[in-house]
């Protein structure tokens, strides 16, 4: 990393730790057409051997060697990367962040969403990050960098909707996509679904409001996937829809509209953000924002086509998670700056605190549609 690359290990190569690799070909693409020196990924493990030898030929496709391991200790052991992903089954990220937190050797570390599946697990990966200040911890709520998303962000931060009340989120997507050993069809591994996949949710419209969730409510179910699925001779416990309140503690209020039997839609996410001025609204994978004022009535709502043209690589997030790696990758190499000057360094945009509010709202609604009632946040924050 001195000399100007940086190089990456990846633990986990399924779907996602594969999809990271895509992302860091191409950010090395650019990063050595600028002349900045570009990326490597110089190691990965993996438990399982079929995704070992497509993460080997894939990467070997973009003229990568890197060194495999069976299991992550090897992998920290070896010394050989500056930078670790994590994106391994959701319930194995505590185990695994808190040895690279406790390792010697100080490595940066991206880790998918959800950052933990408990919030007591959060805390404990929180707690010992502090004790290794020069460590970069980011959490993968790529989320915020889909073009139409970013673009709401900022028409938010602009002040153009004024003080911001209501936040709508509607995804209806496809099912759950088939893992290795079939992990996330059930919650104990998952977190459960609205920990699993609204964590992304819960973080946008933290974002969008400006302020920190205080009790939530929920009503969800399992109405109509994986009802005929048989594994081990458990039948799966993840819910497949669900609505979900959020109130925030300056009286704001979000609401998220799941549905995973929905592949008869336009979009996979709607997003809707009303303050006291306007409305923004946006919308993916049409990659369109909408803006309009009360003044300006129906007529005066303009269209406007997000797009970010640092993308180069689209892949399964709209080029989010391109986007995501070009942010890590300019905290990182500022942190090496930082330390040869002695300076604090730059945090993370995506930080342990977000991952583990992300989570604790996902975990207050998974309980609430449990116990048919309001959660507080202070209630699972002891969880």
């Amino acid at each position: 990393m001195m000399a100007g690359k940086v190089k990456y290990g990846i633990v986990g190569v399924g779907m996602m730790g594969r999809e990271h690799l895509i992302n860091l070909a191409h950010l090395h693409s650019e990063s050595e057409s600028e002349s900045e020196g570009g990326v490597s990924v110089v190691c990965i493990s993996d438990p399982h051997i079929p995704s070992q030898q497509l993460a080997l030929n894939l990467a070997n496709s973009f003229n990568w060697s890197p060194q495999v391991f069976s299991g992550h200790q090897e992998l920290l052991d070896s010394g050989l990367c500056d930078v670790v992903i994590v994106s391994t089954p959701n319930m194995t990220h505590y185990q695994i962040l808190m040895d690279i937190i406790n390792h010697p050797k100080p490595h940066h570390i991206l880790v998918e969403k959800p950052l933990c599946t408990t919030v007591t697990d959060c805390k404990k990966v929180i707690d010992a990050a502090r004790r290794r200040p020069e460590m970069l911890v980011q959490v993968g709520l790529e989320y915020r960098y889909m073009p139409p998303v970013a673009k709401l962000i900022e028409v938010v931060n602009s002040g153009t909707l004024g003080q911001v009340k209501m936040v709508g989120i509607r995804e209806h997507r496809f099912p759950f996509l088939v893992k290795v050993n079939d992990w996330n069809r059930f919650n104990s591994n998952t977190g459960g679904t609205l920990v699993e996949k609204c964590c992304h949710f819960f973080d946008l419209m933290r974002l969008f409001v400006g302020a920190n969730p205080v009790r939530v409510m929920a009503s969800g179910a399992i109405d109509v996937n994986h009802k005929d699925e048989i594994y081990d001779g458990k039948v799966p416990d993840i819910i497949d829809n669900a609505y979900v309140i959020v109130e925030f503690d300056n009286g704001s209020r979000g609401m998220l509209d799941l549905c995973m039997f929905a592949e008869g839609s336009k979009n996979e996410q709607e997003i809707s953000v009303v303050g006291d001025i306007g409305k923004g609204e946006a919308f993916v994978p049409e990659s369109v924002v909408r803006v309009g004022t009360r003044s300006g009535g129906r007529d005066g709502v303009q269209t406007i086509k997000a797009e970010d043209k640092r993308i180069k690589y689209d892949g399964l997030h709209h080029g989010s998670s391109y986007l995501e790696h070009l942010n890590f990758l300019s905290a990182v190499k500022s942190s090496v700056d930082h330390q040869e000057a002695g300076t604090a360094q730059r945090a993370p945009a995506v930080g342990l605190q977000d991952g583990l509010l992300s989570v604790a709202i996902g975990v207050a609604a998974q309980l609430s549609i449990e116990k048919g009632r309001f959660v507080t946040i202070e209630e699972v924050m002891g969880r």
